[in-house]
């Protein structure tokens, strides 16, 4: 570990510890996809380092506030290579690593707050130039949209500044989200500039080839080959396979509720990424917080597989099971929500509606398909949503076409 003094006013120490030289992590990659083109981006190194204070612009009357709250706390850096040629193609990256920091719980990706920041390099160059142009860097970028915005921008006014004639000069530049613009900040320093110089307070750490064999395989699942074996395994679209394999958390409730209740797959996945996620997002809750453990909406789940409930009389069920402890069967038991199957209620129903709706019998049986439905939703109405739905379409279909 070497000490690193940069000139910035928000050190309490007056300098930072950093793996620089000697990083523990290099040569690496994550495949992106854009406009359905896969792109391998090169990861050069991943290294720790102290982070620093900040300082504070906004509300100050013309001066300037320091920040000290996550100055010393560990920050993992990861450096990329110059691969990238668009913002869509950044921002692709950066979802990408957001996605995986948070699968594997190194931090929880709350941009807002710091825990996960961007510093975007850019630069342009004519087409078939090969060298880099020169290039300036966008400190602490805090959201994919701002990223995107903030790159666009430098690539416009670096284009500007050539075709009139100017240079790029090589520096550190601010977003400013607001404005919509890119300001200088301070010129770019290089790594010399930094003065590093080993740490004489901290021993070399040695790390053998023995202990990352075995950080290889404590390695869970990641979530691209988990995405893959959802899709091929359990025949998942692309988008819910997407969202499952969002958390590590959530893929395993997925797989613990298809477990527990023998249902397809779709059937779990869609009330998954539908209905809990709906509820978990409207009370600001992690998967890990649900009120419905992967067991008692497996229970759910069995009582529509098995037609005990239809799909709308769930969402019911389910709402009472977000307000409680209770299973869904002793829901449905306690509020007589069981579907009704027996094909002589149905019927008496179906001929009562029949009998009441004359005029639509009449537009239905000349050819307006339409009015099917209009039957069907008077029936489940008169039966309080507890009739079998198949078998409503079914005896309905034998008595309009009579």
């Amino acid at each position: 570990m070497k000490r690193k003094l940069p000139l910035i006013p928000f050190l309490p120490k007056g300098y930072q510890i950093s793996q620089f030289e000697l990083p523990i992590v290099g040569n690496g990659h994550l495949d992106i996809e854009v406009d359905g083109v896969s792109k391998r981006i090169g990861i050069t190194r991943a290294h720790l380092e102290e982070d620093a204070g900040k300082s504070l612009h906004e509300d100050f009357h013309g001066l300037t506030g320091i920040d000290l709250n996550r100055a010393g706390t560990p920050l993992l850096e990861i450096v990329s290579e110059p691969d990238m040629r668009s913002a869509k193609e950044a921002v692709a990256y950066m979802r990408k690593l957001h996605e995986l920091v948070r699968y594997l719980d190194i931090c929880d990706g709350n941009m807002q707050e710091g825990s996960f920041r961007c510093d975007a390099n850019v630069s342009v160059r004519p087409k078939g130039q090969k060298e880099f142009g020169t290039r300036a860097e966008i400190k602490n970028i805090n959201s994919f949209k701002f990223v995107e915005k903030a790159i666009n921008h430098e690539i416009e006014r670096q284009i500007e500044l050539i075709e009139n004639g100017g240079k790029v000069v090589q520096e550190t530049r601010l977003y400013d989200s607001v404005k919509d613009e890119t300001r200088s900040m301070r010129s770019k320093e290089e790594a010399n500039d930094y003065r590093y110089f080993p740490d004489p307070d901290l021993l070399p750490v040695f790390i053998s080839e023995e202990f990352k064999a075995v950080v290889k395989a404590q390695l869970p699942e990641l979530p691209q080959a988990k995405k893959h074996r959802f899709k091929d395994q359990y025949a998942l679209d692309e988008e819910n396979a997407a969202i499952l394999t969002y958390s590590c958390q959530l893929a395993d409730y997925f797989e613990a509720v298809l477990k527990a209740s023998g249902c397809e797959a779709r059937l779990c996945a869609n009330w998954i990424t539908g209905d809990l996620s709906a509820a978990l997002n409207k009370a600001g809750l992690e998967i890990t917080d649900s009120p419905v453990s992967d067991e008692r909406l497996a229970g759910l789940l069995a009582r529509i597989s098995d037609n005990t409930i239809s799909g709308k009389i769930a969402k019911q069920v389910f709402e009472e099971m977000w307000q409680s402890t209770a299973t869904a069967d002793e829901i449905i038991a306690e509020k007589g929500l069981k579907q009704i199957t027996d094909t002589s209620a149905i019927e008496a129903i179906i001929d009562k509606i029949i009998a009441a709706n004359p005029g639509q019998v009449e537009q239905y049986r000349s050819g307006k398909d339409k009015v099917f439905a209009f039957f069907v939703g008077q029936v489940m109405k008169e039966m309080q949503g507890k009739a079998n739905p198949a078998e409503v379409n079914k005896m309905l279909k034998v008595k309009l076409n009579r």
